[in-house]
């Protein structure tokens, strides 16, 4: 709800309450002492804390300067104080626990330390290896990758080196490059000397030096509780020991506190986030209000169906009790199974259903591919491209970090000034952004000048959003506004949408949500990982399908694949998580899972053109790849085309390829065909 300043005007204070559910408006109106609202996916969780910050100012309990709502990400803050803005308490702080931190840090260090606080270091992974250098720690880089997140770890978790070893063993904590704990300790303390010759800090000294100077100062801890009189944290499941840290000394011993988290969206214990501070949140604030919301208005009964399933076998594992979702919306789609022959057939799979998903209408940016390791995407980039399906890859270059976005804004900042005030904003910001190299029509080719149009076409997308807003309010928007909006967003890396489909881990894609999802490569060994040991880390990697499942609002596929190569063994099970839900791959379990299974023919025929494109690339001397591409290998056993006609209809297949191995290519599948066909054929 947008609220302008004559209507905020006119509003009581129940208004601002109106567009709430019953338990919502019980988070909302729960102004004083400590709070805790235990929020499942969906449940409209920013939503509820908002207006409670709106609704707390406008009956004059809270001064908007005197509160802190603290998030997890840039761009989830960036959401919160737009919300916030719109609500008409654009004055409360939103930020992350870093750049709360951060801003305090710098205020402070001169008047206590003097000069500037220490420069930020951009990276651990020099630092770290100059520590390990130091101490004998023979590393490559993927070492010094995992001896950077140690290092965090130590840090978020409170653990000096000189606890270094007995706390991993305690916990049965892997060590990185094997069980030399002493070692690690030594590098620990390595690290901070490095640190502190070079005058750096990294961003966990942020929080421990902020930590350490309001423990030492009683003034300073005075002027920051002083100023700040009533704290929000989200995403409270995920908070590590060094944060309940810096947030116990902005607190001191008052209890004006509202926390909100999920415990079955845990999914960084890897990193010291920990769920014992939301679980126990009541016992350490006596006098709690507990509110539960769990109306789930973002997902079909289907997806939350399956979603509670599951979560519920956490209870099992000794884990706390999940929220049992109650889905809001109406029917949908079956939540559908695929089974694939190998890891080239999903994707391709996955690729062709994206695309027919889009030609019903649904947009490719809301559609997510979603996999347990950011290795698994080439092969979904691969195919999406062969498909002609536009992705993005979360994760990869940050939006605002590319050129043609930076020089597009150079633009759109330099004709704010010049732009005539009789001109509506959209219409001048899109000749700006025509300046910078935009089209309104996309560019025929891919690759890297579809990208730019992408990119550039969400910007061109953003001003139209923020016009039609800003009319809606009464109030016309300049091209001066989009260009303070974009500086904003730029500061939280909340990037606008991008029409894709978003290719992500299931990490990174907490906190978001598409219409069509794709759960792909759920493979005992994949999901949950060879690298869970314990029934910790295995009720972790439980927890990560959780949150996977969860950000469908409609259409879902979950699939696996029995093989990672064309013709190779069927070695790979479906993950044990799944199996509770189906019994057997090929089988149904349950009102609204659909399963489906490849065509045992196509497993042929992909071996067929494998082994005939291995030959082929041998007597040329040439790589597999450059005889036909792995997605197109995957796409055509998908069709099982039968002429040269047929193959042309393949996505992927053009002109070069058809001519060079086109008969090639239909002889060999026609060969495959031809094999057991009666028993196939019936």
């Amino acid at each position: 709800m947008s609220v302008t300043p004559a209507r905020m005007a006119a509003m009581s204070a129940d208004d601002l309450l109106d567009a709430l559910d019953p338990e919502q408006r019980a988070v909302a109106t729960a102004l004083r002492g400590p709070v805790c609202v235990l929020a499942g996916a969906g449940t409209g969780k920013t939503r509820a804390i908002t207006h409670r910050i709106a609704y707390g100012i406008r009956t004059g309990v809270y001064k908007p300067g005197q509160v802190l709502a603290v998030t997890f990400t840039a761009r989830a803050a960036g959401e919160m104080r737009t919300r916030l803005r719109g609500l008409g308490a654009g004055g409360v702080q939103a930020r992350t626990f870093h750049a709360a931190a951060l801003r305090q840090l710098g205020y402070f260090w001169p008047k206590v330390v003097g000069g500037g606080p220490p420069r930020l270091a951009e990276a651990k992974a020099p630092l770290v290896a100059e520590a390990a250098r130091r101490v004998g720690i023979a590393v490559d880089r993927a070492a010094v990758r995992d001896l950077a997140a140690e290092v965090e770890w130590a840090k978020v978790s409170l653990v000096p080196p000189d606890d270094y070893a007995r706390a991993v063993a305690a916990l049965d904590r892997v060590v990185p490059g094997g069980d030399d704990a002493p070692a690690v300790a030594r590098l620990l303390a390595a690290y901070e000397q490095v640190k502190d010759e070079r005058g750096v800090m990294d961003f966990e000294d942020v929080l421990l030096l902020l930590a350490g100077m309001l423990v030492e100062r009683g003034d300073v801890a005075a002027q920051v509780r002083e100023t700040y009189r009533h704290f929000v944290v989200d995403e409270f499941q995920d908070v590590s020991p060094l944060q309940q840290y810096l947030l116990d000394q902005w607190l001191g011993d008052r209890h004006e506190l509202c926390v909100v988290g999920d415990p079955s969206q845990t999914i960084y214990s890897f990193a010291g986030a920990t769920p014992h501070h939301l679980t126990g949140f009541a016992r350490r604030h006596p006098g709690t209000q507990v509110v539960r919301l769990v109306r789930d208005y973002r997902s079909t009964p289907q997806v939350v169906g399956l979603a509670n399933r599951v979560i519920d076998a956490a209870r099992s594992a000794g884990g706390p009790a999940p929220l049992e979702l109650r889905a809001q919306r109406g029917d949908g789609p079956p939540v559908r199974w695929a089974a694939y022959d190998d890891d080239e057939a999903e994707a391709a799979g996955v690729a062709a259903a994206a695309a027919r998903l889009v030609a019903t209408g649904v947009p490719a940016s809301e559609i997510a591919v979603l996999y347990r390791t950011n290795a698994q995407s080439e092969a979904f980039e691969e195919a999406l491209a062969g498909a002609g399906v536009p992705y993005q890859v979360r994760g990869g270059e940050r939006f605002f970090a590319r050129r043609d976005v930076r020089e597009a804004i150079v633009y759109l900042r330099g004709g704010a000034r010049a732009a005539a005030d009789d001109v509506p904003m959209p219409v001048a910001a899109r000749d700006l952004l025509r300046n910078a190299g935009w089209t309104e029509e996309p560019p025929a080719t891919r690759g890297v000048a579809r990208e730019r149009w992408e990119a550039l076409t969400a910007l061109a997308r953003l001003a139209d959003d923020l016009a039609a807003s800003s009319a809606a309010a009464g109030a016309p928007a300049t091209v001066a506004d989009l260009v303070a909006e974009l500086d904003e967003r730029a500061a939280a890396q909340h990037a606008p949408t991008v029409q894709g489909v978003t290719l992500a881990s299931l990490h990174a894609a907490k906190g978001l949500e598409w219409d069509a999802v794709f759960l792909v490569g759920l493979s005992d060994g994949l999901l949950p990982t060879s690298l869970a040991r314990t029934p910790a880390e295995v009720a972790e990697e439980r927890r990560l399908l959780y949150v996977g499942v969860t950000r469908a609002r409609e259409h879902l596929q979950l699939s696996y694949a029995r093989s990672r190569t064309p013709g190779g063994r069927a070695g790979r099970s479906a993950s044990r998580f799944l199996t509770e839900l189906w019994p057997g791959a090929g089988r149904v379990a349950g009102r609204g899972v659909a399963t489906i299974e490849t065509d045992p023919r196509s497993a042929r025929v992909a071996a067929a053109l494998g082994h005939w494109r291995d030959e082929r690339a041998l007597a040329l001397a040439i790589a597999p790849r450059d005889v036909l591409r792995p997605h197109l290998v995957a796409a055509i056993a998908q069709r099982l085309p039968r002429s040269r006609e047929e193959l042309a209809s393949v996505p992927g297949v053009g002109p070069t390829t058809l001519a060079a191995v086109g008969d090639e290519v239909v002889a060999t599948v026609l060969a495959a065909l031809a094999q057991n066909s009666s028993r196939f054929e019936r």
